[in-house]
Order: C-alpha cells, then sequence, then structure tokens
C-alpha cells in the first residue's frame, strides 16, 4: 500500500454522514455526483478547493447517523485520500474499508493537526507525520488484509481478483 500526502482538511466531533452527503443527493449512486455535493453543508467551499491526494482529519465520532455507503463514497470520489480522526462510527468504518478508502484513528494527531497542515501517512507502519509542523503521530498500522482490500480498491474488486 502506498504512503500518501496532502492538505488537511479539519472538522470537529460527531460529523454524520447527513453532512458528509446531503440526504437530498442520496437518489444517486454516481460516484461523480457524490463527490460534487462532498462536506457541502458543513463547508461549502470544500468540493472547490480539495485536490487529489488531500486528507480530512476530525475529531470524535465521525461518519456517525445512518449507515449508507454513500458518504465515504463521496469523500474519495472527491480526491481524498485518507480520513485521520479521533474515532470512527463503526459503520463508517467498515463502509470505507469496504469501499478502498483509507481511514485511521489517532486521537494526537486528530488534536494536533489543523487545517492547511501538509500531513504524510504511512499506511505500513500507522506513522502519521505534520510536514507542516515538524511532528510525527503514531496511529494503527492497517492489518495486511485491509491493505489488499484499500489496494483493490474495495471489497468487491478484492474478492473478485482472487
Amino acid at each position: 500500500m502506498k504512503n500518501v500526502k496532502g492538505t488537511v482538511f479539519k472538522y470537529g466531533d460527531n460529523i454524520d454522514t447527513d453532512v458528509i452527503i446531503p440526504a437530498r443527493y442520496l437518489n444517486s449512486s454516481d460516484p461523480a455526483e457524490l463527490a460534487a455535493h462532498c462536506m457541502e453543508d458543513i463547508d461549502g467551499e470544500f468540493i472547490h478547493r480539495v485536490k487529489e491526494g488531500d486528507i480530512i482529519v476530525a475529531e470524535k465520532n465521525f461518519g456517525c447517523g445512518s449507515s449508507r455507503e454513500h458518504a465515504p463514497i463521496a469523500i474519495k470520489a472527491a480526491g481524498v485520500s485518507c480520513v485521520i480522526a479521533e474515532t470512527f462510527a463503526r459503520i463508517f468504518y467498515r463502509n470505507a474499508i469496504n469501499i478502498g478508502l483509507p481511514i485511521i484513528e489517532c486521537p494526537e494527531a486528530a488534536a494536533a493537526i489543523e487545517a492547511g497542515d501538509e500531513v504524510e501517512v504511512d499506511f505500513d507502519t500507522g506513522t502519521i507525520t505534520d510536514v507542516t509542523k515538524g511532528s510525527s503521530y503514531q496511529g494503527q498500522a492497517f492489518p495486511e488484509f485491509m491493505q489488499k482490500i484499500i489496494d483493490a480498491e474495495g471489497l468487491v474488486n478484492y474478492i473478485n481478483n482472487r
């Protein structure tokens, strides 16, 4: 699994799936359409500023709320390479891995990293480096089987390739 590096978009606690992708867009399953509305109710400029490889950092309980896969699909399709949070809602965590969106829990990184920081993540070791501040944090490394699912761009592709 490759390392990622990007600019941070920072959010707080309890970012729910209705904020990640508002319910009014759930009639579409097209990743590009979902991406066009990603985070718009909490950050109207997000979709205009996000670049391929950028990283979302949030605090507690990211992805809470309904169990729809639309939320991680919207984030991934918007170009986000990784989400770092203090904690994730369990169903969001599972959905993210299932669609191939890398996510990593690290309370210290979630607290210290700020919007606009340049951050690099090494998925093999779980090391999160805030390049802007010269700080490193130890997150949970991805087990090999999860790395294979993410590398395959999701669980369905992983199973189909086997």
